[in-house]
């Protein structure tokens, strides 16, 4: 199987209640681009994040709201914000990391809401066959052999591999390559 490969930068997923916070009570987030993945897109809208140790400005919101608010990192972050984020499952936010989050009308500082995303194919239903929910799979791009690639199932995904900029950078990947997962 043939896989588009999407790269993913830090961003930040917010609740309603904590847009509500950051840019002022009933604003709502406005996409500046839309993702691949159907109905996402990156924000117009930035935030502020922050540890004791160091501040990173203009991070981007990526809409449309969750249900959880969740900031994702890059590797290359943990040194800067002297964290340890762990490497996980989106929503897997059990024991990961406390930052601040801060926007032009307020601020929350939250525990357990920063991973670092793991590797993780979106295959839409239709296409699944023999893949189940969380199995860990391998794929290809070139020579390069990625693993400890997660499968998320759901019936409005495209296909896609999504790793995040430190990976790709890593391992000379280019937004768009192809990635060939080997079906058993």
């Amino acid at each position: 199987m043939k896989i588009k490969i999407g790269i993913s930068n830090r961003h930040v997923h917010l609740t309603d209640e904590d847009v509500d916070i950051l840019f002022g009570k009933g604003y709502k987030l406005t996409p500046r681009n839309y993702l691949y993945q159907e109905g996402e897109y990156a924000a117009n809208e930035t935030v502020t994040l922050k540890t004791p140790k160091n501040i990173k400005e203009f991070v981007r919101v990526v809409g449309p709201t969750r249900s959880y608010t969740q900031v994702e990192l890059l590797e290359e972050d943990k040194e800067y914000f002297k964290i340890n984020p762990p490497i996980r499952n989106s929503k897997d936010l059990n024991n990961s990391e406390t930052i601040t989050i801060i926007g032009p009308k307020g601020s929350i500082t939250k525990e357990n809401i920063c991973i670092i995303a793991n590797r993780h194919i979106h295959i839409n239903t239709r296409d699944k066959k023999n893949f189940k929910e969380d199995d860990i799979v391998s794929v290809t791009v070139g020579k390069t052999i990625l693993n400890n690639i997660h499968i998320k199932i759901a019936d409005s995904f495209k296909t896609e591999l999504h790793i995040n900029k430190d990976d790709a950078m890593k391992n000379n990947i280019k937004e768009g390559s192809i990635a060939v997962l080997k079906e058993d």
